[in-house]
């Protein structure tokens, strides 16, 4: 695996948050940033990514089916590494 390659850290940070608390406010008082921060960490991350992970078409946000599949791989990535710690 080329670590080199993955989406920055603190973009999937922002991403697991926004998807486990539902929201862009609540996400970054769970990361003590500001919601801007967070909105900008999820921007990245789908430029990085070069697809949108978020719907952004109506009045709140909605994964899409990348950001779908992109939610379940940060979960269980992120539960390995807790349980490993």
């Amino acid at each position: 695996m080329d670590w080199r390659n993955l989406p920055p850290l603190p973009a999937l940070r922002a991403f697991s948050a926004y998807v486990e608390t539902g929201s862009v406010v609540a996400a970054g008082e769970a990361l003590s940033v500001s919601h801007a921060a967070v909105s900008q960490q999820l921007r990245n991350l789908e430029t990085h990514l070069g697809v949108p992970l978020l719907d952004r078409s109506g009045r709140a946000l909605k994964l899409t089916a990348e950001g779908e599949i992109l939610a379940q791989g940060c979960a269980d990535g992120f539960g390995n590494i807790a349980r490993a710690v």
